[in-house]
């Protein structure tokens, strides 16, 4: 396997951007750029671009970004071809966190075929797209990715001939012509509405095609790893992935959020997913051709045809009539008639519809049965069970809308409320928590809402009250599977979880229908999470609330921010063992929600790895996790791609869930190293963040200022515009160390702490380093904090450093950086015994091959953003033209760097 990754694997890359720049150049020849080529042809020479090239234009800008996102689809398409060679040559198995491979861990682990399976119907898996600014293409280029990926793929077939393949290569030259022709930066700020649009394409168009393929995945696994087939051929036998959106629910900070937005959504949400059933059971139709004549009709559809005909009368009659002598397809038209009538927006009631989805997959259990009876096991598993997955999966509602709001604001709802209402009571902001629990109790107990329903309280409630009303309109009319959770940002206390449940009562909102998710996002939030949660626990009105899980969100960007990386993930992960531990004791379950991103700084990494990471025990089955801006792409913008994180996903939830559900033996790990190892690094990236110059260095030795004013989000960089730490958004924070090649948010504070635990704690510090590569969670942190380190570069840090205005600034924050940046590196590379230049070797030479085009962009980065930061008036058209170059070399480098945050 080593050879092929290091030979094999470096060969193809290399030809296929050889290949796709011929392509390139021909492409800019043909536009008579020539001076273009000139700049593709230094590249490829491996010749320093800054020398080459002093002051960089708009176009050689884009030369060069389109070069590196070229380079983005050579490696993903090489890392597929990778995977396949490695299944031909080694097996299945040998895929890290496949499912076979997972398979045959918990069948070493003494498990049965039954038991596996029974763990597979357990997992319920949600991932959550988001629309934070951290997606810099627009979505005509992201579209232009996919076509080219695709033509790529197809290049892989080596039956074509050399015509066929000369076809393909004029179709990439195409595309790359059209990506030549169209700008990459948003030069309007997107509305949530284009945001909505652009994850409602993955809803629609990507996730049902991979949906399928990983189906198809598991299924090949299961039968050639020799399981017992009649285990898995239910679709209620499989993983269940279903799906949810921040996009028009999230409000945390957002103002342009508003409840008429979110009621689009949801509506726009279950078109969606009717008009993908509907274009579906069209499609069995046409393959149901099954004729009477030659094939046994059961009894039980016969009358089920009937039912449904007398139900339409005429319609019924025409439906039927369309198809003599076929059933299936009468059955099936009678189906489609009554989920079209469903889509409607106001159903016509002569007519049935679906009012609930069981519903309609009873009418398909219904179809499955009749196929079992006369023995059509191939045509149900390949044509109805994909449909039959798409209702589980998707349901009439697409993805769950996420309604989110952080607790301050609230807060500020309910003392309009209070002040409104009970006028003689002090401000609702200076009550104590036990008033606050006391007040909320009592109301709580009542049923009578504190306002007639078109009452006015103040600006802050009635826009809370405004979304929930429309929840409660929305729930009323198509049941409650479209709403996910009501989650409250920044909960500090318990009373911040009941008080949703007075606005619940105020609009009319069945409590037990809806879940109120507290987000513990700070250090000190996490630590006090476990209390929080006993608490609410042990209240007899959380009692009454009869949920089978309690969900709970944990948040990695802010602790992040707040204590910096080691302290996050360690926190993190005494918080899900505490909180564990808070559940086993109530009798309850706990879903996680994890709140990650892209990169280490916010959770990143792949997903078998991070699954893996998790305490034992803690994972019940179900998870739920956000998928944000340009990590959606990357995961899963491609069919293949999206398959292969979808199986590390669900194979890793597999495994985690069979330690909850078997207490399975786990090895134990020196949990006091890595406390200590916490502790150190936490007190060092505080004196940092902490040191009276840090916010003035931070604010001009990174682009922060550019990216506060860019057009690659909806939502503003900060919650409240307050020009404090604080109030930095988290993946800003990111963006902007990462653009300046620091990478400090994934890796500052392990050096030192590394270095004091080795000097104070010796036999901690060998027990750490004895277990870096055998605990998942150690060797997942260190892993991905190299990857950072390997990313950040010492000499671009200093050029970036030089803008700093006052250089006592500069030379009182720098030495402190570039210390612990090289105390890091080599503290990391104490931890495993074989070199990095061995195990890091495909992400060096990705590096390598990037650097020249990522040093040029930097300067130009650099020169204009001294040219704006010095203009007296920066609403001037001069600053406006600087301000869009900025945002084309920041999205390039985005593009180069594969991160934004």
């Amino acid at each position: 396997m080593k050879q092929i990754s290091t030979t094999w694997i470096f060969e193809k890359i290399n030809s296929d951007i050889s290949f796709l720049l011929e392509c390139f150049k021909e492409v800019l020849n043909d536009l008579g750029e020539l001076d273009l080529v000139d700049l593709l042809e230094l590249k490829s020479k491996g010749i320093n671009l800054t020398e080459a090239f002093v002051h960089l234009e708009e176009k050689h800008i884009q030369v060069l970004s389109i070069y590196l996102q070229l380079m983005n689809l050579v490696e993903e398409n090489a890392a597929v071809q990778l995977r396949r060679k490695i299944t031909d040559q080694s097996g299945i198995q040998a895929i890290r966190g496949s499912w076979a491979e997972t398979i045959l861990r918990l069948k070493s682990n003494g498990l049965s075929d039954k038991e596996i399976s029974k763990v597979l119907a357990k997992i319920k898996v949600i991932p959550v797209l988001t629309a934070h600014p951290t997606e810099a293409k627009r979505i005509s280029i992201l579209d232009l990715h996919r076509d080219l990926y695709l033509n790529l793929v197809r290049l892989e077939n080596n039956s074509y001939s050399k015509i066929e393949r000369e076809v393909i290569a004029n179709e990439i030259k195409s595309l790359i012509e059209r990506w030549w022709r169209t700008g990459e930066v948003y030069l309007e700020k997107p509305t949530v509405v284009s945001e909505r649009n652009n994850v409602m394409h993955y809803f629609r168009k990507v996730f049902p095609k991979e949906l399928a393929k990983s189906d198809i995945q598991i299924k090949q696994t299961w039968k050639s790893l020799g399981m017992d087939p009649k285990l898995l051929q239910s679709p209620d036998d499989f993983p269940k992935l279903q799906f949810g959106s921040w996009v028009g629910g999230d409000r945390d900070g957002h103002p342009h959020v508003t409840a008429q937005l979110t009621e689009e959504t949801l509506q726009a949400h279950r078109s969606a997913a009717l008009h993908i059933l509907q274009e579906q059971i069209f499609e069995l139709a046409k393959d149901m051709t099954f004729s009477e004549i030659r094939n046994p009709v059961p009894g039980f559809l016969i009358q089920s045809i009937k039912k449904l005909e007398s139900e339409f009368g005429p319609e019924g009659s025409k439906a039927i009539a369309r198809n003599p002598y076929e059933p299936w397809r009468q059955y099936i038209n009678l189906i489609l008639l009554r989920l079209e009538n469903t889509a409607k927006q106001t159903p016509d009631n002569r007519y049935p519809i679906y009012n609930e989805v069981e519903e309609l997959a009873d009418d398909l259990k219904t179809l499955r049965k009749s196929l079992e009876e006369i023995g059509a096991d191939r045509i149900m598993e390949e044509h109805l069970f994909p449909i039959e997955r798409q209702l589980m999966c998707f349901g009439f509602h697409l993805a769950k809308l996420d309604i989110r709001q952080n607790s301050e604001y609230h807060d500020k709802a309910m003392e309009q409320i209070v002040a409104s209402v009970f006028p003689e009571k002090p401000l609702f902001r200076n009550w104590s928590e036990e008033e606050r629990m006391q007040f909320i109790l009592e109301e709580l107990k009542i049923a009578r809402p504190f306002g007639v329903s078109d009452k006015s309280f103040g600006p802050e409630a009635d826009k809370v009250l405004d979304c929930y009303k429309v929840v409660k309109k929305h729930s009323d009319q198509y049941g409650p599977d479209g709403i996910g959770s009501f989650i409250i940002s920044m909960t500090r206390q318990v009373s911040d979880i009941l008080l949703v449940y007075l606005f619940f009562r105020e609009v009319g909102l069945d409590p037990q229908q809806f879940q109120v998710v507290p987000l513990f996002e700070t250090i000190e939030d996490l630590s006090q999470s476990s209390q929080i949660m006993e608490a609410y626990l042990s209240l007899p009105f959380r009692q009454q609330l009869h949920y089978e899980v309690q969900e709970i969100m944990l948040g990695y960007s802010d602790s992040n921010k707040d204590g910096g990386i080691i302290s996050s993930r360690w926190n993190i992960y005494k918080t899900e063992s505490q909180l564990t531990k808070v559940a086993n004791k109530h009798g309850v379950k706990f879903r996680f929600f994890h709140g990650i991103g892209g990169t280490i700084s916010r959770g990143g990494g792949k997903y078998h790895r991070f699954l893996e990471s998790m305490p034992t025990g803690s994972l019940c089955g179900e998870i739920k996790l956000t998928v944000q801006g340009e990590t959606i792409a990357q995961q899963f913008a491609n069919l293949l791609n999206g398959a292969y994180n979808f199986e590390m996903l669900l194979s890793g939830v597999a495994l985690q869930t069979a330690y909850f559900e078997y207490s399975l033996p786990s090895e134990s790990y020196p949990v006091e190293s890595i406390q200590k190892l916490s502790l150190y690094s936490l007190e060092y990236y505080k004196s940092l963040i902490k040191h009276p110059s840090f916010i003035q260095f931070y604010g001009e030795a990174t682009p922060i200022d550019v990216l506060e004013l860019s057009k690659i989000g909806s939502r503003p960089a900060r919650r409240t515009g307050t020009r404090t730490l604080e109030d930095l958004r988290a993946i800003p924070w990111v963006f902007s160390w990462n653009q300046a090649r620091f990478n400090l948010t994934g890796w500052f504070g392990i050096g030192f702490a590394l270095e004091k635990l080795q000097d104070e704690e010796p036999e901690l510090y060998e027990a750490l380093r004895k277990n870096a590569d055998s605990w998942p969670l150690l060797r997942y942190i260190f892993i991905q904090v190299e990857t950072s380190l390997l990313v950040a570069d010492r000499d671009i840090m200093h050029a970036y450093a030089d803008l700093v205005s006052d250089k006592k600034i500069k030379e009182g924050i720098m030495p402190i950086i570039l210390e612990e940046y090289q105390r890091s590196l080599d503290g990391i590379a104490k931890m495993f015994e074989k070199e990095r230049e061995t195990r890091r070797i495909s992400h060096l030479d990705s590096l390598q091959r990037r650097r020249n085009a990522l040093n040029a962009l930097h300067k130009m980065q650099l020169s204009n953003l001294k040219n704006w930061r010095s203009l007296k008036d920066h609403a001037s058209p001069e600053a406006d033209y600087l301000v869009k170059r900025l945002l084309e070399i920041t999205t390039a480098l985005a593009s180069g760097l594969k991160s934004t945050g």
